[in-house]
């Protein structure tokens, strides 16, 4: 750290999310200053760092890393969590207990009072508080000034400034002050969802301190704080994870006393006495199981993503209820529990019928969505493309509100196809399973073996399939002897527009369907195979006359799909591509066809 290097490389511009509701890179990135991806072809050393305090950091790093359970260190002093593994900071994050592994209001009260109080016994004095502000100002460069640190450190340099120069400032105007400079610092930050935790849940605990105050027993504090942050980070919680967790109280009455009284305290002395580390492994260990556990017993509830006009409706709503609550009139509790029940099933009374295809990079996964929450179908799941891209597809369908998949259809056993079906059938309830026309691959036997684990009904080469009032029609039944061609061709009508999924489907099916079938006019075209030259051929396009093109194609693709052979077949019908367009939705509503893309 504090080197001068040279790096030669290729500036790469950061990725907004392409698939609607989910989590924008680009946004979070510029919360961190960060503005730009380099590819690095060289890096030079130009010169080496002289300053002393990238020293003590570079120092306290390596002191850090060489102990057990260094990760956990690094978050508790550091504020990094990011060397956590993902399953247990992700059982963190479903418990509610993720704040606790980031630097905060409890970490810079605790250190903050510790240095006091070592200060005072030698001499105590003014002076004292100078030399921790000192030191929580070499703090915040210790944990990179992330908006939590800021947020704990401002708060308790004001606040002593305003008791030393008698200021007679309000809490709440300090707190005020200090979200402006954190702004001013960096505006993005305004798009980290931990600065928007940080601030809005402080803002909550400070205004509603009286009702806190209140109580005298720790546990009963620590409750009614905990409801109170609850309370306040619903809307945060439901517009970027789509799921609140309703025993999230209870844990944070057992895991902020173990974290705050012991744990964290601990990681301090470790630091001075890094031989007691075999204790803290046992702590820590115990810790990763109990959050574990605790998963299993998780109620979380799946809420759509909504609009600034209703969050701000959910922080009046909560600001009223615990105003009353204040003037000990809890009946007004049930409004949260009445509004939040009506949000979870929405879906119910909204006429919201769509089809969306979801980018998953070079794969195909596509969701019918049938209006007054009728029924929900996901055709295919998307496979790895970097990542898990069921991971997202799974999202995406929280954020609409939806709760389990009635029909998840296979178009065939190829991985960018079904490599996400597992995950999906994991981690997402479905309930019934559509495979296709043909023997079983050994991808599809693994998710036979989960359905059946699981007891999830599955069929095969099926002819049609009714939902509601709703029909999709299975054309390809013949057994061509390889995936691409044995792929499910589905064609249904939604509110009189014709949809035709063509899977991986090539030129010989093509041919057959056309043969077999009255097919023209169709309104939307789910291009077969990516766009490759072994299917649209042009006699079929010719025939089926499509006004809308999707193909669903990654970034890039090794392959080079789609062929320019099919780009010209398919010129006379609007082309949508996913590694262009990102996520495509046609809605259907009031007999008319309305498409969005995202990014719009």
């Amino acid at each position: 750290m504090g080197d001068k290097v040279k790096i030669i490389g290729n500036l790469n511009e950061l990725r907004s999310n392409t698939n609607f509701n989910l989590f924008n890179y680009k946004e979070y990135m510029l919360s961190k200053n960060t503005y730009f991806s380099m590819n690095i072809d060289n890096i030079y050393l130009l010169k080496k760092n002289i300053n002393i305090f990238y020293k003590i950091k570079t120092y306290l790093i390596k002191k850090i890393s060489d102990i057990k359970c260094s990760e956990y260190l690094s978050a508790f002093i550091l504020g990094d969590s990011s060397y956590i593994s993902d399953n247990v900071l992700e059982s963190y994050r479903t418990n509610g207990i993720s704040h606790l592994f980031s630097v905060s209001g409890m970490h810079i009260t605790l250190l903050s009072s510790l240095i006091l109080y070592i200060l005072n016994k030698v001499k105590k004095t003014n002076i004292n508080y100078i030399f921790t502000i000192l030191f929580l100002s070499f703090y915040m460069f210790l944990t990179n000034f992330t908006p939590s640190v800021l947020r704990a450190s401002f708060l308790f340099i004001f606040l002593t400034l305003n008791k030393l120069l008698k200021l007679n400032l309000s809490t709440i105007k300090i707190f005020l002050i200090i979200l402006m400079i954190n702004l001013i610092i960096n505006p993005y930050n305004i798009y980290s969802i931990g600065f928007k935790f940080s601030y809005i849940i402080s803002f909550y605990l400070i205004v509603f301190s009286k009702i806190i105050n209140r109580y005298k027993n720790y546990f009963v504090k620590t409750l009614v704080t905990s409801s109170i942050s609850f309370l306040a980070s619903i809307p945060i919680l439901i517009n970027n994870y789509f799921t609140i967790n309703i025993i999230t109280i209870l844990n944070n009455i057992i895991f902020v006393p173990l974290i705050s009284l012991i744990i964290f305290p601990f990681s301090l002395i470790i630091i001075l006495i890094p031989k007691l580390d075999f204790v803290f492994e046992i702590m820590i260990k115990a810790l990763e199981s109990l959050s574990l556990i605790m998963t299993n017993f998780k109620i979380e509830i799946i809420f759509c993503k909504v609009n600034i006009f209703i969050i701000i409706f959910y922080y009046l709503l909560i600001s009223l209820i615990l105003y009353k609550f204040y003037k000990r009139k809890y009946k007004y509790i049930f409004l949260i529990v009445i509004i939040l029940f009506v949000h979870t099933n929405i879906n119910y009374v909204k006429n919201n019928a769509f089809i969306n295809f979801i980018n998953v990079g070079q794969g195909d996964s596509s969701l019918i969505h049938l209006g007054y929450n009728k029924g929900d179908i996901l055709i295919d799941t998307g496979g790895r493309y970097n990542y898990d891209t069921s991971k997202d597809v799974i999202s995406y369908l929280m954020s609409q509100g939806i709760k389990n998949i009635d029909f998840l259809i296979i178009s065939h056993g190829d991985y960018d196809h079904m490599g996400g079906s597992i995950n999906l059938v994991e981690n997402f309830k479905v309930k019934k399973v559509i495979f296709n026309c043909g023997e079983f691959n050994e991808l599809e036997q693994e998710l036979i073996k989960v359905l059946e684990k699981k007891k999830i009904q599955y069929y095969s080469c099926i002819r049609e399939l009714n939902i509601g009032d709703n029909k999709l029609y299975f054309l390809n039944s013949k057994d061509y002897g390889n995936e691409n061609d044995n792929s499910s061709v589905i064609y249904t009508k939604q509110n009189n527009y014709k949809f035709l999924f063509m899977g991986d489907a090539g030129v010989e099916v093509e041919e057959d369907l056309i043969e077999k079938y009255n097919l023209q006019d169709i309104h939307v075209l789910k291009v077969g195979h990516h766009g490759s030259k072994t299917s649209s051929s042009k006699s079929f396009v010719d025939e089926i006359n499509p006004k809308y093109s999707i193909i669903s194609v990654g970034k890039n693709n090794k392959y080079g799909h789609p062929n320019y052979s099919v780009l010209d077949n398919l010129k006379d019908s609007k082309i949508y591509r996913t590694d262009q367009d990102g996520s495509v939705m046609f809605k259907m509503k009031n007999d008319k066809l309305h498409i969005a893309t995202y990014p719009p």
